[in-house]
């Protein structure tokens, strides 16, 4: 059954840059760049999109030519927006990609830090099936009392939930105990491996999967080249990745996420999701950007 699914997130520009050879200090370095809507709700939004379900989205932007640009790409997708507009400049992202996929990633949240908890009731008087919230807004402690409401809102309500990490970095400037703690009242927990290791201080994926199985009722964890692996319940569920070019990571592991979420709620098992899962994250990994080799969103 296609569901009603509320997503809370950032709203990012993204600049993405892949140097074409060594930087060149006070010159120039010829370069790939590619410049798009970005944010990782965003992403996992439109992978929820692509899996045929109702979409609303829920972030802070700024008045600017950014903020026109992300809402052209999500319009054009299907996604329905409530903006809460803000005297910020809109979020910007740029990624610096290095040859072998992986990137680095220099933020400024921008608007996003100035979400309120007005805006999210609003929101969640929609009629929703779901909520997913970005872990951009447990992580920054502008937004965490936000998400956090948002989550027990929504369980108070008797919807589903689901949280994703995000980003390993402020994580472990946040600690995962103030994380966990914000994020009680979700039912799935989406990280990718590092993020999961530091989030449970264990040293290996599969025992991490064992502890956050025992505060989630689901939980997805992505391995990179190796895969990922999924706990529901009593069950253990394991996939092998793509064999493709990586060109650049950024955004797999949303995909990755959306794409997941879109087949279980789909009602399609966790192994089977995993597979799509795998599927989504090969298709970004081919192209620059989070928009991946198919140059769309």
């Amino acid at each position: 059954m296609r569901r009603r699914v509320a997503v809370i997130g950032d709203i990012m520009l993204d600049v993405v840059v892949q140097p074409e050879g060594p930087l060149a200090p006070t010159s120039d370095t010829p370069s790939r760049i590619r410049v798009s809507r970005g944010g990782s709700g965003a992403n996992v939004s439109l992978a929820l999109r692509r899996g045929g379900h109702q979409v609303h989205y829920l972030g802070a932007v700024g008045d600017d030519p950014a903020r026109h640009i992300f809402q052209m790409a999500m319009n054009a997708a299907g996604v329905t927006l409530q903006l809460r507009i803000v005297e910020q400049p809109t979020g910007t992202v740029v990624a610096l990609v290095a040859h072998d996929g992986q990137r680095m990633m220099l933020t400024d949240r921008g608007a996003n830090a100035f979400l309120d908890e007005a805006s999210v009731n609003e929101f969640l008087k929609q009629p929703y099936d779901h909520l997913h919230v970005s872990g951009y807004l447990l992580l920054d402690g502008a937004t965490r009392d936000v998400g956090e409401h948002a989550l027990a809102q929504a369980q108070s309500f008797g919807s589903s939930t689901s949280i994703d990490v995000c980003s390993v970095a402020p994580l472990r400037a946040v600690t995962p105990e103030v994380f966990l703690g914000a994020a009680t009242h979700a039912d799935k927990i989406f990280a990718n491996e590092e993020e999961a290791l530091v989030l449970t201080t264990t040293d290996g994926a599969a025992e991490a999967l064992e502890s956050l199985s025992g505060l989630f009722h689901e939980v997805m964890i992505t391995l990179g080249p190796r895969g990922a692996i999924a706990a529901w319940g009593d069950q253990r569920y394991s996939v092998d990745a793509r064999d493709v070019n990586v060109v650049d990571t950024t955004g797999a592991g949303d995909a990755a996420t959306g794409a997941y979420l879109s087949a279980r709620l789909w009602g399609e098992s966790p192994d089977g999701s995993l597979q799509l899962a795998m599927d989504a994250a090969a298709t970004v990994v081919e192209g620059l950007g989070a928009l991946g080799s198919s140059g769309s969103s």
